[in-house]
């Protein structure tokens, strides 16, 4: 029996020694030297606690070398295409790998999901009390350490360290398992009470709700012109290649009306909240109005209440708002997310004619036409529209059908950055078609159109690299790193005033702006975020946030004390209070300035005061509105 565990354990750190070596080699990725001890344990932990409840050690080597191979290449595979390790939150979006994937990449992920457990279960002393004992001591150990996941968090953030703004360094320090099990704990601690009411109050007070906005001034003398339709295109991957110039690109990827397009608006950038993917916290910055600063998809679990998003705000004022996405329909929870920020009708892949393939994503041209057959006869009738259409064409790996042949060629041999040039020229090409047929047939209409995020340009900001825009690590970037980690090209056109000069723009102040241009001023929480009197221009992003003011850059990292940093770490602190509250909450800010209307009467009355008489007197404080 000795000699077993012996070979057990051996077999254990014999994968370990391959494995650490094999990611290293093919990703480039890996835990520190410093990690390898700690790390190295834990898996030695692990593998104890599974030998003690299997059949054989035959039947454990398997079990064992299949888990922990579908962990680790998992993790590498994110490190490398993302920047991140795996996070608690990818076991719940895991599922949406089978609608993106095809051929032998989505069985290669049917097998990293499903061997795992089957042979976990093929491995197990089934009969064995022993083996049922050591399970319930194991998963005993589990509920305690989630029972109490604030105390569990610190100590372990205390013993292993928490490097707040870069989970790739955690991972790096701590090892993947002891990474999981630390930003596990930290989930469960985040899963506390809703705000109270009190608390929202103070959030609004703070972000200076129902104050001038000296932000959005880009509509600025324009007259109200409500009803205009409203059509905003978000544009998977969409960036402009000529920034790599390392890449010796034969030609200009932009269609030349795109560039003069772009140019009219100050090469004006949305700032996004990812890199590489998760294009759904995009879509709900630019559909709900507040960022998103977790390294997980909003529409999976964190948006569980109606809430009134722009489509909704809209459809009060009546509108008929409609989405476009020729992807699999339930991809990143979109059903259910867009019926709860009050889309009408979601047209998905389901609804298009799919003639016009490149790999499994749908042409932009096909997607436009199939478009414009659906709302153009809208265009001119009594109910304005809000149009919202989400590309799929230029996704990784960026594949191109027989009718979109190579024009762009490159010097450098990274074979992503000319598939995506190419993709660009189509993609550039197509859009300006389309919005140039928009225009013409809907000439006062509000179209915004941006980048979702930056492309995956290869292992570890390959291309980026290459070019000196961004470092390999995340550790390694400096300030203006961060920003061109995250900046997409961003035109707004109000009607025949043509592009509008916004500057760079955070994606979640979009809808603000929207309503600005459609002289739109009813109560709403799009506008929280839009409004405060110490901050401008936040992009929150995991752990982590940065501020422009003018041509001023401030990053700040959670976990440093760094001077300038203290205005838009409490912004930030408030924003996520309120976000807590309208999309999990009790929604005690939608009822705020009824709410303090009612406290106000009470606090007067109390003082035997009439509140009209108080008010024309000018007594007390004005009230922050939502």
């Amino acid at each position: 029996m000795v000699r077993e565990w012996g070979w057990a354990l051996a077999l254990v750190a014999a994968w370990y020694v391959v494995a650490q070596w094999g990611i290293h080699l093919f990703f480039g990725v890996g835990p520190g030297s410093g990690a390898w001890a700690r790390d190295l344990a834990a898996h030695l932990l692990i593998g104890a606690v599974m030998f003690a409840m299997a059949r054989s050690l035959a039947r454990f080597a398997v079990a064992m070398g299949v888990l922990f191979s579908a962990f680790t290449l998992g993790n590498a595979i994110k490190l490398a295409v993302l920047g991140g390790p795996v996070m608690p939150d990818d076991f719940v979006a895991a599922r949406n790998l089978f609608l993106l994937l095809e051929g032998w990449q989505l069985w290669a992920s049917v097998a990293m999901l499903v061997l795992p457990p089957a042979f976990l279960a093929w491995m197990f002393a089934w009969r064995r009390p022993q083996a049922w004992a050591v399970l319930g001591l194991a998963l005993a150990a589990l509920s305690a350490l989630l029972a109490q996941p604030a105390p569990a968090g610190a100590w372990l953030d205390a013993r292993f360290g928490d490097w707040v703004w870069n989970q790739r360094g955690n991972y790096e320090m701590r090892g993947l398992p002891l990474h999981l099990v630390q930003e596990s704990v930290r989930n469960f601690a985040r899963r506390g009470a809703a705000p109270a009411a009190g608390d929202v109050d103070d959030a609004l007070a703070l972000l200076g709700s129902g104050q001038p906005d000296p932000f959005l001034k880009a509509a600025a003398g324009a007259a109200p012109r409500g009803g205009r339709n409203v059509h905003m295109i978000v544009l998977e991957s969409f960036w402009d290649p000529t920034a790599l110039n390392a890449a010796g690109l034969s030609a200009d990827p932009f269609d030349p009306a795109f560039r003069r397009l772009w140019k009219a608006a100050g090469h004006a950038r949305a700032l996004s909240p990812v890199f590489g993917g998760y294009t759904a916290n995009a879509e709900f910055e630019a559909l709900c109005g507040f960022p998103v600063k977790t390294d997980a998809v909003f529409f999976e679990g964190r948006l569980r209440r109606d809430v009134p998003c722009l489509p909704r705000h809209l459809g009060e004022a009546g509108y008929r708002s409609v989405a476009s996405h020729p992807n699999a329909a339930p991809f990143w929870n979109r059903i259910n997310a867009y019926h709860r920020v009050g889309f009408e009708q979601y047209w998905s892949a389901r609804d298009f004619v799919l003639d016009d393939m490149n790999g499994e994503f749908l042409g932009d041209a096909s997607l436009y036409r199939q478009v414009l057959e659906r709302i153009g006869p809208q265009l001119d009738g009594a109910q304005p529209v809000f149009n919202y259409v989400l590309t799929y064409f230029g996704h990784l790996d960026y594949p191109l059908n027989e009718r979109r042949p190579e024009r762009i060629t490159t010097t450098d041999d990274n074979p992503l950055v000319r598939a995506y040039a190419n993709t660009v020229y189509y993609k550039s090409r197509e859009l300006m078609a389309f919005l140039g047929e928009l225009r013409r047939r809907d000439p006062d209409a509000i179209v915004v159109l941006f980048g979702d995020h930056l492309p995956s340009l290869g292992w570890n900001h390959g291309g980026y690299v290459e070019s000196g825009l961004l470092a390999p690590d995340r550790a390694e970037f400096d300030d203006e790193m961060f920003r061109t980690l995250v900046a997409t090209p961003l035109v707004v056109i109000d009607g025949r005033r043509g592009p509008l000069r916004t500057g760079d723009l955070p994606i979640y102040a979009l809808p603000a702006l929207i309503l600005d241009l459609l002289g739109d001023g009813r109560d709403t929480m799009l506008r929280f975020t839009a409004r405060s009197n110490d901050v401008v221009r936040v992009r929150p992003l995991p752990g982590m946030h940065f501020a422009v003011e003018g041509r001023q850059l401030t990053v700040c990292r959670g976990g440093e004390r760094l001077p300038g940093c203290e205005p838009s770490t409490a912004w930030v602190e408030a924003v996520d209070i309120l976000k807590r509250d309208l999309f999990s909450g009790a929604q005690h800010a939608l009822q705020a300035p009824a709410r303090l209307r009612a406290l106000q009467t009470v606090e007067l009355e109390a003082a035997d005061i009439a509140p009209e008489s108080a008010l024309e007197a000018g007594a007390g404080d004005p009230q922050p509105e939502a």
